[in-house]
């Protein structure tokens, strides 16, 4: 655990953070994986993004309709589209993690274990011998996403865990309501306390759910992700709300983990698309915000030199929805429809073909070893396949 900041250093801290993320080498945040062939020796892609849209997400509201995700179909156009990739309604939970291991995860709706097999985290990890610092994932849906981080194999594990932070405690409202006064501090217990809540959550550690499990970072680093995460607090604070309000958040927070540390691996978990159980309206919604704030992300990696043209991005939903809309015009999951079994994978990068759509039918669980096969790893313990047609 960090040791405690007092009040001056919080100040201190936070009252410089203006431009800090645009000025990052003067706060030490350099790029620590953009050497060469950071992802594999055989492809250009030196830093990849997995952004999982969970929630449930019909292939007739993506793709199907163009008009919807915009920034989507922008990389759609400059890459690769596999509109026929099998998914398992096995719960939003199962099905996500599924995508993560590479192994169809039967897991509960309300289930919060962890799942007993490794994730695509802990193979790049422990096979090329990655840092926590350079493997991260941003999430938007509580415990169950945050076990996304690694798995319970027992030759794996917290060990080769990603750090995980979820949008949720970076846009606290009493946190901002601290840095709204620096101008006038007031020096009283509850103000006091409110920096040791703060604190308490900018310990790496704590926001894994690893503490005391295995997942470290050296002191530097854990510096690193304090300045970042008061950063964050204070340049994104102001209100966050609408629909999709926690996915936009995780996204935001994934971009500036780009920006600032430049990781090799980074895995964004949505899924607000669950709103369409009562509205389809809302769902609708969701995904347009969802490809705006995918938009921004893609728009800052091809203003970032370090990433511009070394990133590989790949973007899927967990499974679809039902082919009808229910009694409260929304859409369920669970008629067994192709609409439902069936989603879109859109892959973006400079080892993947251009503006290709193909047809060859792949699974949901392909996506782990593909992503492993990108960093010159094997997803042991899976027995999916790398989808080799989608590289040129």
């Amino acid at each position: 655990m960090p040791s405690p900041l007092n009040r001056r250093d919080f100040l201190k801290l936070s009252g410089a953070t203006a431009g800090a993320l645009a000025a990052a080498p003067a706060i030490g945040l350099r790029s620590i994986a953009a050497e060469p062939g950071a992802a594999s020796g055989g492809f250009k892609a030196t830093h990849f993004v997995f952004v999982s849209m969970a929630g449930g997400i019909r292939s007739r509201e993506t793709i199907g309709t163009p008009a919807n995700i915009p920034n989507i179909m922008r990389l759609a156009k400059e890459g690769v589209v596999l509109p026929h990739v099998k998914a398992q309604n096995v719960g939003h939970y199962g099905a996500s993690l599924s995508c993560y291991t590479g192994i169809t995860e039967i897991m509960g709706i309300r289930e919060n274990q962890r799942g007993n097999h490794p994730t695509i985290f802990e193979y790049i990890r422990k096979q090329r011998g990655f840092s926590a610092n350079q493997i991260w994932l941003s999430t938007s849906n509580g415990n169950q996403q945050l076990n996304f981080a690694y798995g319970l194999d027992k030759d794996y594990g917290a060990p080769f865990g990603a750090n995980v932070i979820s949008g949720d405690g970076l846009f606290n409202a009493e946190f901002k309501d601290i840095l709204d006064k620096f101008g006038r501090p007031k020096g009283n217990d509850a103000e006091a306390k409110l920096v040791e809540k703060l604190q308490a959550g900018m310990d790496p550690a704590q926001l894994s759910r690893v503490k005391g499990e295995g997942l470290t970072n050296d002191p530097a680093t854990v510096k690193r992700i304090e300045k970042f995460i008061l950063d964050e607090i204070s340049q994104n604070a102001p209100k966050v709300t609408g629909p999709g309000t926690q996915d936009a958040k995780a996204v935001r927070i994934g971009l500036n983990i780009l920006r600032v540390f430049k990781p090799v691996f980074l895995g964004v978990a949505l899924n607000n698309a669950d709103i369409a159980h009562g509205s389809f309206n809302g769902y609708v919604d969701v995904i347009r915000r969802n490809d705006d704030e995918i938009g921004k992300l893609f728009d800052a990696i091809q203003a970032d030199p370090d990433l511009k043209d070394k990133t590989a991005i790949f973007i899927m939903p967990e499974f679809g929805r039902d082919k009808d809309l229910n009694q409260r015009n929304g859409l369920d999951h669970g008629d067994n429809s192709e609409d439902l079994k069936r989603v879109s994978l859109v892959a973006y990068g400079p080892d993947f073909k251009k503006g290709k759509t193909i047809d060859t039918p792949y699974e949901s669980t392909d996506v782990c070893p593909t992503m492993a096969h990108i960093f010159g790893v094997k997803a042991e313990r899976s027995r999916a396949k790398v989808m080799t047609d989608i590289f040129a």
